[in-house]
């Protein structure tokens, strides 16, 4: 901590004064701050509010729940909620709400649950703490398939990650590493697809999954996005770092092809392999229009897809939306955070030559 402590207030020069550089810094990284983690920390501690407080505005930062009283009226115990309400004559007190109607709150002082006294709504505050709405996650864990959801997505991030590191590695490989006619013009043709809109290509990828029987099925989700042309860019920057003359020792220890390939080419480019497994990772678990599009059973929806059924005709459960795309990101997180040291590494070697 006191390194972190010694890092955070280092001033310009020596360390004096401050000087108008560490002002200029702070605000502007502290502004890159509140950008980049803001939205993500909004997301987080709204999926612990309510419906009502979500409808609320101006919004408020932080989750609150309305605080109760028990009131015993005819025999009969009920949690009310309470209310700072200004009265007719002006003073303040804290009364329980027992109904609304309209405009008009019927309010009852929880020391007297006799005597009703009714109250327009805007002469009346709720009184609040601090508190997180668990049951948007518990209700929908409990009616929500999210189970098979989760199984679904994990299968098809992890299955097309891996078939994607192979193929595109191989791609690279003979890419970077052989010399033919026409590697450049390969080469042009597969960068020049990034530039073909996803639109554009739904209808074609569609007809042949429909052709093959892989509609309604994983494998049909998987196959039609492994080939990736930024992997093989990627890739190949990276494999054309890698010396020739250790491919040709190889070659005259009489290693094979597939031995240079996955004994020396893939060790040596672990670094990329990990940055195009981290963004593999995250466009497969944040694939919501190709699943959908290709999927139509319920027990094969991944969670993405899963999240959809929350959004009715005439409804939309923020709430519950909020907490399970909350869910939905943290493997994603948990990838990142344990992968994000190759990043670095793997981008930077891939501009090396």
């Amino acid at each position: 901590m006191s390194r972190i402590a010694t890092f955070l207030t280092r001033r310009r020069g020596d360390g004096g004064r401050w000087h108008w550089t560490d002002v200029v810094t702070w605000l502007w990284l502290g502004a890159g701050l509140i950008l980049m983690f803001g939205p993500a920390i909004w997301l987080v501690l709204s999926s612990f509010k309510t419906p009502a407080q979500l409808a609320e505005f101006p919004p408020t930062i932080l989750p609150y729940v309305s605080e109760t009283v028990a009131v015993t009226l005819n025999g009969e115990t009920r949690n009310l909620p309470l209310y700072d309400v200004i009265l007719s004559d002006g003073s303040a007190d804290q009364l329980a709400e027992l109904r609304r109607v309209g405009t008009v709150a019927q309010m009852i002082d929880p020391a007297d649950p006799e005597t009703v006294i009714k109250v327009p709504i805007t002469d009346r505050r709720p009184v609040r703490e601090v508190g997180f709405a668990w049951d948007n996650y518990l209700k929908p864990l409990e009616a929500f398939n999210f189970g098979q959801y989760l199984y679904n997505s994990v299968f098809v991030t992890v299955t097309a990650t891996i078939i994607t590191l192979i193929t595109n590695s191989m791609a690279a490989f003979a890419l970077s590493k052989y010399e033919f006619r026409g590697r450049n013009a390969v080469l042009l043709i597969i960068v020049a697809t990034l530039m073909i809109p996803l639109s554009v290509n739904l209808v074609p990828l569609y007809s042949v999954i429909s052709t093959l029987g892989l509609q309604n099925t994983l494998w049909g989700v998987i196959l039609p996005t492994v080939a990736t042309p930024t992997g093989v860019f990627l890739l190949r920057q990276y494999m054309l770092t890698i010396p020739d003359e250790l491919i040709e020792a190889a070659r005259m220890d009489k290693a094979s092809e597939w031995q240079i390939y996955y004994r020396i080419v893939l060790p040596l480019t672990a670094p990329a392999l990990a940055v195009l497994a981290i963004f593999s990772v995250v466009w497969r678990w944040n694939d919501f229009l190709w699943p959908l599009i290709v999927l139509s059973r319920k027990e094969l929806f991944t969670l993405q897809v899963g999240l959809n059924t929350f959004a009715g005709e005439l409804n939309v459960q923020w709430h519950y939306i909020l907490a399970m795309t909350v869910a939905t990101m943290i493997p994603v997180v948990i990838v990142f955070v344990f992968l994000q040291r190759f990043i670095t590494t793997g981008i930077a070697g891939t501009g090396l030559k």
